[in-house]
């Protein structure tokens, strides 16, 4: 594994990366197919729970190195004894909330730590979050969800929320959703809350492997299970959460390079990574 890159810079695409964009747009996913897509998407990923239970997704042990205000000394620092709250935005089977859950019941932070919500699009994936043994109402509440509506209100009260979390996960929603998604997290935080995000960037190495017939609209595929995914630039991203009230303190590409020469994998991609404030006049 090389270093991480992070970099305001678009990447620079040879001429064969562009002759497979243009390649794409040769034949698009028809319209009816790209609006039964749409109605059909929870389904989609009940499918993908269905299939792979709790074993695709690794558990996200390298969030805390990322982010630095899931810490709990860093937590306990900046608020004293007082407990935060945390909600994760497509929770899957729960890859990031129970590794966090672990090193605070380690650290015996579990009281000055987060109090973790979790919610997720799919109720299978919700139902393997409550089957694992870390579960405890004491720490996590988890419950289903279209967070591009307004279900999410109905389980966490406004402006009470310290930090939210979308890892790899508004790629599969709609760019027409984008925003509502964006205004509910607003909703959701305490003025000076933070949204730590992190997904795929514009021209990652699976944008580019598509082959024609799997493009939906500019930046948005089609990937064989039904699921879709969305390619974002740094730009596009800043402006969809300064439009809806909050502050950039970080935006950037980062680019990773995977190396194992004894097995011939050289793999790249390109993630974009941020975090959003929400102003304190808001």
């Amino acid at each position: 594994m090389e270093a991480d890159i992070f970099t305001k810079r678009i990447k620079d695409l040879s001429t064969e990366e562009r002759e497979r964009l243009d390649e794409q747009n040769k034949r698009l996913v028809p319209e009816f197919k790209a609006n039964k897509l749409e109605i059909d998407a929870q389904r989609h990923w009940d499918l993908f729970y269905k299939r792979n239970e709790t074993r695709f997704f690794k558990d996200r042990h390298w969030t805390t190195r990322e982010f630095q205000e899931l810490l709990a000394d860093q937590q306990c620092t900046s608020t004293g004894a007082r407990r935060r709250t945390l909600l994760e935005v497509g929770c899957g089977v729960g890859n990031l909330v129970f590794p966090l859950l672990e090193e605070q019941i380690k650290e015996q932070s579990s009281n000055q730590g987060f109090y973790f919500y979790a919610c997720d699009f799919s109720p299978r994936a919700v139902d393997f979050v409550r089957a694992n043994p870390l579960y405890d109402a004491k720490h996590m509440t988890v419950f289903q969800c279209d967070i591009t509506t307004q279900q999410v209100h109905e389980h966490i009260a406004a402006s009470s929320l310290d930090v939210c979390t979308m890892i790899f996960v508004l790629s599969a929603i709609h760019p027409d959703k984008f925003a509502d998604v964006v205004r509910n997290l607003w909703h959701l935080l305490k003025p000076g809350g933070l949204v730590l995000f992190r997904d795929y960037g514009l021209y990652d190495m699976a944008q580019l492997r598509f082959k024609p017939g799997h493009k939906i609209a500019e930046n948005l595929y089609m990937r064989q299970d039904g699921t879709r995914s969305y390619y974002f630039s740094e730009l596009q991203l800043a402006q969809l959460f300064i439009q809806n009230g909050f502050e950039v303190l970080d935006n950037s590409y980062v680019h990773r390079r995977t190396l194992n020469l004894k097995e011939g994998i050289d793999v790249p991609r390109i993630f974009l990574q941020g975090k959003f404030r929400k102003a304190a006049a808001s």
